[in-house]
């Protein structure tokens, strides 16, 4: 009877935090698509021009999502053992971090959007479009800081629903709003890939009211937010300071090389010419469809996985573990399958021509190839082996995946092998592998379940 409950209960936590993520997932990479496939009829100049200029926009997301990760390990150890002090200090805490980082970031995309597209690309053309779409997206840094960091919290304590409403809304403004702007009808002008831009914000502004009406409304999430818990911040002790620094600095490296790497790949294709920059840029609402799909499983591994941690439930931690990979690599196995099926249909839609079509669809086997260990990887580092407060192991995992493999492969494949783009990417994707195999001994040793 006790392990039928068990099961119950695994179940239960799964669909109640990974489906909310995923469907939100799902809508966001779905509209992005959507949005591709509009860029895409402007021709590949501009596909390459918004894919370059989000391209250094996901170092900033990426970098949030590092302190949304600290914010994330800590809530759900804290909600786990029931202190409510520690919950509401990490919040304001990772807030004020988040704040901080949107107006650096800000800064520099505002200031400097030519200088920082002028190493990615050599194209002119290419480059203006990017730089324009940059300086107008940074807008939305702040308030994505903001609404990231109430999601984590909303989903630490069980309110996953509320971020799924707000993201619906958003995309769904978004999506209208591309149309409108993008190509210029009921009375406004084209504005192209500006268009996209001013889409964007627009959308992310509404996202971000959505979401602060369901944090300030809810009762029980606001019992830990009392008036006056925001002094907390300035009466930190020396041992809080040195915990949180070392949960989130090895986090933050580790996400800003790793999107750095990212970057470097973008480097590359934007290197290798137009056509395959445009190709890559096609696949990338699949790839983040794809993985979004399953990103929920790899949250809901951080969230469950903590706070059993937080109670000191270590064997139920080890074996919950477990049933998460595999849920992942089943379903991960799946949609590489599907991919291989529909992909055809997919590059079809876009008004480009047929040599950048046909490099686009063998990217996208490449991944569907690679895509199940880039699920084991999402779940055991960014969820699994994180939850313990561990984080300078994924750290170094990321570090040694991306900058001793990915990226020296990636120029060698690229500029000394001379080889076509389809190949290029699956090459430097084999650092997945690599990354994977160092988790998993990472994982069999256990020294990652810590109590914070």
């Amino acid at each position: 009877m006790e392990k039928i409950e068990r099961k119950s209960e695994f179940r239960a936590d799964l669909i109640g935090i990974a489906l909310p993520v995923t469907l939100q997932s799902l809508l966001q990479y779905s509209f992005s698509m959507a949005d591709q496939i509009m860029i895409g009829q402007l021709g590949s100049e501009s596909i390459a021009g918004i894919g370059l200029g989000g391209k250094f926009a996901s170092i900033y997301t990426v970098v949030l999502g590092a302190v949304a990760a600290a914010a994330g390990i800590m809530a759900a150890q804290y909600v786990g053992a029931k202190d409510e002090k520690g919950v509401g200090r990490s919040f304001y805490l990772n807030l004020l971090v988040a704040l901080l980082l949107a107006g650096g970031f800000l800064a520099v995309c505002a200031l400097f959007p030519q200088g920082v597209m002028s190493l990615y690309t050599q194209n002119e053309a290419v480059r203006v479009q990017a730089a324009a779409y940059l300086r107008i997206y940074a807008v939305s840094f702040p308030i994505m800081a903001i609404s990231t960091i109430m999601t984590v919290f909303l989903r630490c304590v069980g309110k996953a629903v509320f971020p799924l409403v707000a993201s619906f809304l958003s995309v769904l403004l978004n999506t209208g709003l591309n149309y409108v702007l993008i190509f210029g009808r009921g009375g406004f002008p084209a504005m192209g890939v500006q268009g996209a831009a001013v889409a964007s914000v627009i959308a992310q502004a509404a996202a971000f009211g959505v979401t602060v009406v369901y944090f300030c409304r809810d009762a029980v999430f606001c019992s830990y937010f009392e008036r006056g818990r925001v002094d907390a911040l300035l009466r930190l002790t020396r041992e809080t300071r040195i915990q949180y620094l070392g949960i989130l600095a090895p986090i933050l490296v580790c996400e800003f090389m790793w999107s750095l790497g990212e970057n470097m790949y973008a480097v590359i294709y934007g290197r290798m010419g137009t056509a395959p920059c445009a190709a890559m840029t096609m696949t990338g609402p699949v790839q983040g469809l794809l993985i979004g799909l399953l990103s929920g499983v790899a949250q809901a591994a951080g969230i469950m996985i903590g706070r059993h941690l937080g109670k000191g439930e270590y064997e139920t931690a080890y074996r919950d573990s477990k049933k998460l990979m595999g849920c992942g690599l089943a379903g991960s196995a799946i949609l590489s399958l599907l991919l291989i099926w529909l992909g055809g249909t997919y590059v079809s839609v876009y008004n480009v021509e047929p040599q950048v079509q046909g490099m686009t669809y063998s990217i996208l086997v490449a991944f569907a190839i690679i895509s199940p260990i880039k699920v084991q990887n999402m779940i055991l580092g960014g969820g699994i082996i994180r939850s313990g407060g561990m984080t300078r192991y994924v750290m170094w995992i990321d570090m040694i995946g991306t900058w001793v493999f990915g990226v020296p492969l990636g120029f060698l494949a690229a500029f000394v092998w001379n080889l076509p783009i389809p190949q290029v990417y699956f090459i430097l994707s084999l650092e997945e592998v690599v990354r994977f195999l160092i988790s998993l001994v990472v994982f069999w040793k256990k020294s990652w379940m810590r109590r914070l």
